[in-house]
């Protein structure tokens, strides 16, 4: 059953009791089924095909190969990732693609739950520098873009320096024009512009979409970031002349991706590898753009790679629920101690504290899936438009801002649940969890750097931080005096949430919302009330803080914003609970089955809970909710993994993760090894 967002979705039903409703202890047959058709979202077809392809012992992750035959395992297993077609549908027709944005989003998160080498390999070559060429690029750089697609062109995307990762703006690598030759001169002029950890440099590239300053005759100051494709090796595999390439040799993980640095002396390229979409040279060396402004310029140019930040969440959502799957199975065949002598010992997921291990961060993983789903649904939406990101409408734009900023929140979310969770199921499986073999440990070493790459999590959370600051901003423009003092500063949550993909259902439960010192915590409209107005709350201080930096120089402003930067990484995190808590409500109004809702009510619960019980302070310090709230809260977070201890396997079975992933050493059973009452 693909989700859908039909108006008139069924809003989540009201609910009036203090104590969750207990489930059935024995699990129902069908739930689960219905559960990941929830979880699938808008690409079903997508996830099908891909999990048959995974569920194959060549693509389940390898450890303890040596770099060369990692590296050469991971390339060899390109092959079979083209194979399915996936990653030519994020390609328009016309570059010899299907234009199937939101299918290939998907299948490369699907990737993440198998082996993140190959994830990343397969991001690099057809996210990463296809994207580069294909979105950057115009008609004269069509063949490059079909080769690409083929894997008859392997490259990387030389984008971060040694000197800068997150500061795009500021990179020091250089391209001057000579219009003699009609040429650019790649130059590295310093240590620290030579590109660092670039995927696919150090051993397979033979192309790289290069990022520099782009310098004209006509003009002494640089023109901005711009792209340019390189040959930066022979068919034989040497460097080029003019190129010089390093490797970065074995790191904490990823053993299959051959992460390498390039510094260019004096190398001459062609003109016309210019990537020339928003801005091209002439022959004689004019330089002409259609966005005048250079800002403006750079942000449609990174815009346009929005995709990349979009799957290494994806797919670190994908690892955590492989990870979760094995420990919830786990906890379902480990038995540790006994009640009395004599008797069977029990089951780890018999125990409350390690249900509150699992059960907590199964119900984030179910709401991050939800609001990533919704993420990709509206990137596919707005590339299916076949948008002309020079001539953007106002709307177009801000839709597009909009989705960079949730890009940018998601991506975070998605990766610190993994370095956390991932963590939570090593230890929680104890030695067996340890063992190579079972895979958890090789999932922590391959994720780990995902909360690093593709926008480091600290810059990724400011970053939707003042957008969130800039859309209220704008929505302020538009009032009148009379509608701005109506407004009162009481509504940010309201302003800032478009289209999210939950609006009508939202609008819907808001509606039905009346006191909250009436209502429980089991109320969805109490719950995205609290959630609201913790957003809310967080951001109109946020704003009061750096209200006064509108006045001051520029040096005492950047000063007021770096002492609030704790506070704007507050604001981010409320924005990225509320955006999941309206993931969940959307998903559940897709849901007919009235046991599946119930479980699925139960799971948002748990989840919403714990977001009160981690912020217990701040709900208290605002007078939002009592101490009598906050300790009833608790009481129901363990209510409700009591509830769900039962279904557990089944909320990891709804993930669909490839059975391969699951035929571990830690899965066999210990039925034999326990003593018999």
């Amino acid at each position: 059953m693909a989700q859908n967002l039909d108006q008139s979705a069924r809003t989540p039903r009201r609910r009036s009791s203090d104590a969750p409703q207990k489930l059935p202890t024995a699990p129902e047959v069908g739930v689960g089924k219905r559960l990941q058709e929830v979880l699938d979202g808008y690409f079903p077809d997508a996830r099908a095909e891909l999990r048959e392809v995974l569920d194959d012992p060549e693509l389940r992750p390898a450890y303890g190969l040596s770099m060369e035959d990692a590296r050469a395992r991971t390339t060899a297993s390109l092959e079979k990732v083209l194979a399915t077609g996936m990653p030519h549908g994020a390609f328009r027709v016309d570059q010899g693609g299907t234009g199937a944005t939101g299918a290939t989003l998907t299948g490369i998160e699907m990737l993440g739950h198998n082996d993140l080498s190959v994830m990343v390999k397969s991001g690099v070559q057809w996210g990463l520098f296809g994207g580069a060429v294909s979105n950057l690029g115009t008609k004269r750089h069509e063949q490059l873009v079909r080769d690409l697609i083929e894997l008859r062109a392997l490259g990387c995307f030389a984008m971060t320096e040694r000197g800068h990762g997150s500061d795009v703006q500021s990179l020091e690598t250089t391209a001057h024009y000579d219009p003699d030759t009609q040429e650019f001169v790649l130059n590295s002029p310093t240590a620290s512009s030579e590109k660092w950890f670039l995927g696919n440099a150090a051993r397979d590239g033979r192309w790289a979409a290069v990022f520099c300053q782009l310098y004209t005759p006509d003009q002494e100051e640089s023109h901005g970031v711009h792209c340019i494709v390189a040959r930066i090796r022979n068919d034989d595999g040497s460097p080029v002349d003019g190129v010089r390439i390093g490797d970065h040799g074995v790191k904490g993980g990823l053993a299959g991706v051959d992460n390498g640095t390039l510094m260019f002396d004096h190398y001459r390229i062609p003109r016309e590898n210019l990537l020339n979409r928003f801005a091209d040279v002439s022959p004689e060396g004019a330089y002409t753009s259609d966005i005048e402004s250079p800002n403006a310029r750079f942000f449609t140019m990174l815009g346009a790679l929005v995709r990349g930040r979009v799957t290494v969440g994806a797919a670190a959502g994908a690892a955590t629920r492989t990870c979760l799957a094995i420990g919830t199975k786990y906890a379902h065949l480990r038995r540790q101690f006994a009640a009395e002598e004599g008797q069977p010992e029990k089951q780890l997921i018999g125990y409350r504290q390690h249900r509150l291990r699992l059960i907590p961060r199964i119900a984030r993983s179910y709401g991050l899936q939800f609001a990533t789903n919704l993420l990709i649904k509206r990137i596919h939406d707005l590339e299916a438009g076949n948008l002309d990101r020079a001539n953007l409408t106002p709307e177009q734009s801000l839709d597009l801002r909009e989705v960079e900023a949730h890009a940018a929140a998601l991506k975070a979310a998605n990766t610190a649940h993994a370095t956390d969770t991932i963590q939570e199921m090593r230890e929680a499986t104890g030695g067996a969890g340890y063992m190579a073999e079972n895979l958890l440990t090789v999932f922590k070493a391959d994720s780990d750097v995902f909360t690093t790459f593709e926008g480091d999590n600290v810059v990724m959370l400011q970053l939707a931080a003042k957008e969130l600051l800039g859309g209220f901003a704008r929505e302020m423009r538009s009032l009148s005096n009379l509608e701005m003092v109506r407004f009162g500063l009481d509504s940010f949550g309201g302003v800032l949430r478009r289209r999210t993909g939950a609006d009508a259902v939202i609008h819907n439960l808001l509606d039905t919302f009346t006191d909250a010192e009436e209502s429980t915590l089991f109320d969805p409209a109490s719950q995205m009330r609290l959630l609201i107005e913790r957003e809310d709350r967080l951001l109109k201080s946020l704003a009061r803080r750096l209200r006064p930096a509108r006045k001051m120089p520029v040096a005492e402003a950047a000063e007021v914003v770096d002492r609030a930067q704790d506070h704007m990484i507050a604001s981010a995190w409320a924005h990225i609970d509320r955006i999941i808590l309206e993931a969940f409500f959307e998903a559940e109004s897709a849901v007919e089955d009235e046991r599946t809702q119930e479980v699925l009510e139960q799971v948002r619960d748990v989840y919403f809970l714990s977001v009160i019980c981690d912020n217990a302070g701040w709900f208290l310090e605002q007078s939002l909710l009592t101490g009598t709230r906050t300790k009833a809260a608790r009481a129901s977070l363990n209510d409700l993994v009591d509830s769900l201890g039962p279904w557990s396997e089944v909320l990891v079975d709804a993930f669909g993760v490839p059975e391969v992933m699951l035929d571990l050493k830690l899965m066999e059973r210990y039925d034999s090894m326990t003593p018999k009452a």
